[in-house]
């Protein structure tokens, strides 16, 4: 599963390709609980192990997907 994270006052996205057992309706409200707070902190870690942190007050958006297994590399 793929995550796309916008960020306020940021022109990259967070780009994140999560477990395929990922929690994403605990991720969902965990995103609505930080989102009320000025100080919480949402931490991801990615299927290589690196771990995210981001400030739940400055999240513009989340954009969730799932892996595409017809990526392309290369030119076509």
């Amino acid at each position: 599963m793929d995550l796309r994270i916008g960020i306020a006052h940021m022109q990259k996205e967070v780009n994140l390709e999560m477990a395929d057992d990922f929690d994403l309706s605990g991720f969902k409200s965990n995103l609505e609980e930080v989102s009320k707070n000025e100080t919480s902190i949402v931490w991801l870690t990615d299927i290589n192990g690196r771990e995210v942190g981001i400030p739940g007050n400055k999240i513009g958006y989340v954009e969730i997907g799932i892996q595409d297994s017809g990526r392309t590399v290369g030119f076509s």
